[in-house]
């Protein structure tokens, strides 16, 4: 019998609104091996055709242009949602069959994982892939669905066992895989539930999670005046001694605080600590795939695509140096420079830095290798032809004084002998500035100084970077004690809450200390941290719309505890006119006030410039050029 007219009016729009058609009730099929290499590492091995697109063979598939976009993405998106899209598209181009029958992946699955990505689309001017329509091509849960990222998660959620005999206090000193790492970060977190939790700031750009491990007395939130530390290892992949300082700290700390270790339980019930043992994973890979003591001196250094992830974060001391001589500009919290995003941004890099923007991190450290030295900023240097020149922050004091509570304590770097690995570095104490060691731009350390309050020091841990396992437990025990008493370093200085008249929070309100040009802003809770060496200070606090307040304080050389220092603003009777004008920097806008700071960090999705004049995106040319199917639907003018 023909169908109503109006019913084959539908049956047509239907069929016409994608580029592929597809099947709606996912009759019988008949169920094939898996032959597509971009979609060899799916939860399942055997497809059907034709395919949800109506691409009725293996050849078909690989001569699309959907199949082409997902071997390609992550490098259009610079690893952002890899292996994650690709993995959910596969589920649409090679549909999962078994029994006889066509499975769907879930509709949550989709949609979760289109709010997380669509800002790296927007990023490069392109539309979300008709393919990936959570609505057409996925089901949901009644509907039998299946998560087709499940094995992303599957290997790393297994237990190791640790072998019978053995206490869970017990600390292996040994190289860690990836899943190994997380695994005991996961176990570890288990073990200290009440005061420890795993969470991933993003992934790599092979997709592998960059797993952080937070350890204090109420995990997973954020305390009035508790300040915030942070530990990076393995930023390049082949120095790995400090990815397993980091995987033994966290153990340590979680069975010290269970045994009642009184240090180590005062320092995590008044400290928020997070450890990141391996930023570059992609890169230890490498690495350790030529094993300890044969890999170079080089191999595994970058990130997947070739990056050196420590020469990868926005130059910003170049922007300081210029506004230094600037009279009435800030030199501080300086804004992320448009033209950063438009080169190479590693996936990796831009975790951290949407880290830092989460959480007021107030001290942190990155442990390197090849080595034995503790350097602090700036890397780079105030004369930009001179390969070693001495270039210090304002904060020059409290950074020789973070170097020093590392390496003071630290048996190796004391010891007095010429001919030991970093010898050349005894007459200096085992410390230096960066920029009088060797100068080099876009490095972590100097970024976390000029765009948020965070004091980050760099930590050379030894000469040998992939050192041999039987070393392992030895570099532990140096390191173990300068670990501690660089977290507790947290805790010098002042601390204190900026307020209202009412008791309400001053958010990115300044604190200042006369004769120190670079000041620290609060916290949405208008809480605020100052890292301050001994003697005596003017502080002031300020904010739009409010008098400054001007404190004097003083700081004792022996005192270990953070002085409270609280400020009350009052608001300006003529209005917010008499307040101190924000930093002229070169119309790049005032970092004073938030909505400006914002927008400029909202840039962290960004990477190129909109089509001018309705052109096509930088990527089109691309992407039109490996297949006969020019993708339109990607185009979103």
């Amino acid at each position: 019998m023909r169908p109503p007219l109006p019913q084959l009016l539908f049956l047509l729009v239907l069929a016409a609104a994608a580029p592929g058609g597809e099947s709606v009730d996912d009759p019988a099929a008949t169920c094939v091996d898996l032959q597509l290499h971009t979609c060899s590492d799916t939860t399942y091995n055997q497809t059907t055709f034709p395919t949800l697109l109506d691409h009725r063979s293996r050849d078909a598939v690989e001569a699309s242009s959907e199949y082409i976009l997902l071997s390609v993405l992550p490098h259009l998106l610079e690893g952002q949602c890899n292996p994650d899209l690709r993995l959910l598209g596969c589920a649409v181009l090679a549909p999962r069959c078994e029994g006889g029958r066509v499975r769907r992946a879930c509709r949550h699955v989709c949609e979760d994982l289109r709010e997380t990505c669509l800002p790296a689309f927007d990023a490069i001017d392109m539309a979300w892939p008709y393919f990936l329509d959570c609505a057409r091509y996925f089901a949901s849960v009644e509907e039998n669905c299946y998560d087709p990222l499940e094995k992303l998660r599957g290997d790393l959620e297994t237990e190791d066992m640790l072998p019978s005999g053995l206490p869970p206090t017990f600390i292996h000193f040994a190289h860690h895989s990836y899943a190994q790492m997380v695994r005991i970060l996961r176990r570890t977190a288990s073990r200290c539930a009440h005061i420890a939790k795993t969470y991933s700031i993003g992934r790599s750009f092979d997709g592998k999670e960059l797993l952080v491990i937070e350890l204090s007395g109420r995990p997973g939130q954020h305390e009035l005046m508790e300040p915030e530390v942070k530990l990076i290892g393995n930023i390049h992949g082949n120095e790995v001694a400090g990815r397993e300082m980091l995987i033994y700290l966290a153990q340590y700390l979680c069975s010290e605080y269970l045994l009642g270790n009184p240090r180590i339980q005062r320092l995590l019930n008044t400290t928020r600590i997070h450890l990141l043992p391996s930023m570059n994973p992609d890169g230890y890979e490498v690495a350790a795939a030529e094993g300890a003591g044969y890999n170079g001196w080089t191999s595994g250094r970058q990130n997947s695509q070739n990056l050196d992830l420590n020469r990868n974060f926005p130059d910003l001391t170049s922007e300081h140096y210029r506004l230094a001589g600037v009279r009435g500009a800030r030199s501080d919290h300086l804004a992320i420079p448009q033209h950063y995003w438009w080169g190479k941004v590693a996936p990796e890099t831009k975790a951290v830095m949407k880290w830092m923007k989460a959480i007021p991190f107030s001290l942190s450290a990155s442990l390197h290798g090849g080595d034995l030295v503790v350097s602090y900023p700036f890397d780079f240097s105030r004369q930009p032809e001179e390969e070693k020149m001495f270039s210090p922050t304002p904060d020059e004091k409290m950074f020789k004084l973070l170097a020093r509570s590392y390496a003071d304590v630290h048996p190796m770097m004391m010891e007095k002998s010429e001919h030991r690995c970093g010898g050349n570095f005894l007459k200096r104490g085992s410390i230096i500035n960066g920029a009088d060691w060797y100068s080099f731009t876009g490095g972590m350390s100097d970024f976390n100084y000029l765009h948020t309050n965070c004091f980050e020091i760099t930590v050379e841990l030894g000469c040998v970077k992939f050192p041999p396992q039987e070393a392992l437990y030895t570099l532990w025990r140096h390191n173990k004690e300068s670990l501690l008493s660089f977290l507790e370093m947290v805790h010098r200085g002042i601390k204190g809450v900026v307020m209202d008249k009412f008791g309400k929070p001053v958010r990115n309100a300044r604190v200042i200390v006369k004769g120190i040009r670079h000041d620290v802003t609060t916290a949405p809770d208008g809480d605020y941290w100052r890292l301050l060496s001994p003697g005596s200070h003017i502080v002031i606090a300020q904010a739009p719309g409010y008098s400054k307040v001007i404190k004097k304080v003083t700081i004792p050389a022996r005192m270990r505890k953070a002085g409270r220092v609280d400020f009350i603003l009052q608001p300006l009777k003529e209005g917010p006119k008499k307040f101190l004008p924000g930093p002229r920097r070169g119309g790049m806008g005032s970092q004073d006030q938030p909505g400006d700071r914002g927008q400029q960090e909202e840039l962290l999705g960004a990477r190129r410039q909109p089509p001018v004049n309705g052109g096509k995106p930088w990527w089109w040319s691309y992407l039109s050029s490996l297949s006969q199917y020019k993708p339109r639907w990607l185009l979103k003018y």
